[in-house]
């Protein structure tokens, strides 16, 4: 096991009690590192779906991201509580879970302590949703298909959605949120047809 130092002794530090931060979870509409689109309609369907698990405390998640669909007990490191969205991009809160030993001393003897670790001192982290299912490409650009089904969100060095980062002791920065080009698109068709609305009543 290791120990970790807050100050020159052990006595002062200090690890949240739960342990509870803000993440940037996933963005539906627009395409991530690996080159894939998540459809809004397929990614809300999960995450309700998900929603069952927030609910039952059981939205447990390990500290790396291994491709199969069972998440190991004993490489547990954090636990969705909650999750909502901020336009196209899912946000939300997770409880890191951490040892009594690392809570009172600062040993580290488990993924959740090796987390909570890594942000107490400074680390920039992020998640990474697991799922399985298949893509399917359209004009060259890969669109998770139908028979997508959530696993978790995995704590990650470098996240496949962009701005996917745990945010200690603050609320999300703005510019991690923001909407799909799809959408923007939509809100300028709106104004451009109430300007044209408001431009005939004028003519009228």
């Amino acid at each position: 096991m290791e120990r970790i130092h807050s100050g020159d002794s052990t006595d002062d530090f200090k690890c949240p009690f739960p342990f509870v931060v803000d993440a940037v979870l996933q963005r539906y509409g627009s395409k991530n590192a690996n080159g894939r689109i998540y459809p809004e309609d397929i990614l809300k369907r999960e995450v309700q779906r998900y929603q069952i698990k927030i609910n039952e405390r059981r939205a447990l998640a390990e500290l790396n991201h291994p491709s199969d669909s069972t998440i190991d007990l004993s490489r547990v490191a954090i636990n969705v509580v909650e999750m909502h969205w901020e336009g196209n991009t899912l946000v939300g809160k997770i409880e890191i879970i951490t040892s009594p030993g690392f809570r009172k001393y600062g040993i580290i003897s488990c993924e959740g302590d090796q987390t909570a670790n890594l942000l107490l001192s400074g680390y920039k982290i992020g998640l990474s949703s697991r799922g399985l299912g298949t893509v399917t490409s359209k004009m060259g650009t890969l669109y998770v298909a139908d028979d997508y089904e959530l696993v978790c969100f995995d704590v990650v060095s470098e996240p496949s959605t962009k701005n996917a980062w745990i945010v200690p002791d603050e609320e999300i920065p703005q510019e991690y949120i923001y909407v799909s080009e799809n959408k923007k698109n939509e809100k300028q068709n709106v104004l451009i047809e109430k300007l044209n609305n408001f431009s005939d009543w004028l003519t009228e």
